[in-house]
């Protein structure tokens, strides 16, 4: 790639990077993305998948596979911390998970399709809205027009900080862990602070509940048997002196590489909360969010990427232990052959999240370059 391209490729990501919006909310990049996308000649341009999701569609002289290209619209509810010139214009959001690169880099791709359109086939750019909480990549698939764009082949790229810039990984199998929210009600009877006997007061119940919880996890190593309860919120009746409480709020996200042990991990904390509660005295209602199914790569897609790292001069270090946290691009592995690559954002780069997380520019050109082997080898 050269200079001038990348400069280009990086003012792009910089508008990107400017405009953030949360998970179902992405309706200005998606514009943003259309309007885009509608200079460089999509044979169909698809809008609205999902929610704000938007597909390009470059098709091919001859008949063959459809091979998608998936990158998400959206940032997060926290607020930058940077002093860079294009630091985010929405307070309180960021594209602090590298969003920003990821679109940039699926953008160049219709850039290249425009001039060069594939052989046989077709290619599908998608930009996912709410991949954040796991909801888009279901809503994009039950969209009606989503059979119009059904991929034989899918491919995705998350970078990851740790690995040098430009550094690539892959995973053979799992690639990504399942997890979800828990969210645990626990309802009881308020009364006088001075006469707390008189209700039902569910601190006891939570006092138990937080150790509890954690305990069902199964360790560090990420292998089969793999389990984390981590507590991310609980709160106890109202900011007040004068109440006994009589209701509360444990929230937690179970974590699995696995599904199976995901519903098995789901049942031990639903059977310690059931068996707390009752103890107690107290009423529990649980429910679930931002549910995550774990994602693993498909043999014949990671000997796929395996070679277009190799074919873009990137080797690939081949890994056996997925990510801890969750992706839901899973789901597309559901009736494709898919598989997700890991792209590098430096050794130092703080970890996705963060407020002063900010993708590097510099990994662009890898990123392009290994889609288009990708695309070379199965369409060309």
């Amino acid at each position: 790639m050269t200079p001038d391209r990348l400069a280009q490729l990086a003012e792009l990501r910089h508008a990107l990077h400017q405009i953030p919006e949360i998970s179902g909310a992405e309706g200005k990049t998606a514009a943003f993305i259309t309007d885009f996308l509608r200079g460089h000649d999509p044979d169909q341009l698809l809008t609205g998948l999902g929610g704000h999701g938007v597909a390009a569609v470059y098709n091919g002289a001859a008949d063959g596979p459809t091979v998608m290209i998936r990158c998400e619209l959206d940032g997060l509810p926290i607020e930058e911390l940077s002093d860079q010139p294009y630091r985010s214009t929405h307070p309180g959001r960021g594209h602090l998970c590298g969003h920003d690169g990821h679109m940039t880099i699926v953008a160049a791709l219709a850039q290249d399709l425009a001039a060069r359109r594939p052989a046989r086939g077709r290619v599908v750019l998608l930009f996912q809205p709410a991949e954040e909480t796991g909801q888009g990549a279901r809503a994009v698939i039950a969209d009606p027009a989503f059979p119009q764009i059904a991929p034989e082949y899918a491919f995705a790229l998350h970078n990851l900080p740790g690995l040098p810039v430009g550094a690539v990984a892959l995973c053979t199998e799992a690639a990504n862990c399942a997890s979800r929210g828990m969210r645990i009600r626990l309802m009881g009877k308020t009364s006088h602070a001075a006469a707390p006997q008189d209700g039902i007061s569910p601190a006891g119940a939570m006092a138990q509940l937080l150790p509890g919880l954690v305990t069902l996890g199964g360790g560090q190593d990420l292998g089969p048997d793999y389990a984390l309860v981590t507590l991310t919120h609980a709160r106890l009746g109202e900011a007040t002196f004068g109440i006994a409480p009589g209701e509360g709020e444990v929230w937690a996200t179970l974590r699995t590489v696995n599904d199976a042990r995901m519903e098995a991990l789901i049942a031990e904390a639903t059977d310690l909360t059931g068996r707390i509660c009752a103890d107690s005295g107290v009423g529990c209602d649980i429910s679930f969010d931002d549910v995550f199914d774990a994602c693993t790569n498909d043999a014949e897609a990671v000997t796929i990427l395996q070679a277009a790292c190799n074919t873009a001069g990137h080797p690939v270090e081949i890994r056996d232990r997925p990510q801890r946290w969750s992706e839901d691009f899973g789901q597309f592995g559901k009736t494709a052959r898919a598989a997700m690559i890991w792209l590098g954002s430096g050794e130092m780069q703080p970890q996705l999240h963060n407020p002063d997380y900010d993708f590097p520019d510099d990994a662009i050109p890898v990123g392009v370059s290994i889609f288009t082997a990708v695309l070379d080898d199965l369409l060309r």
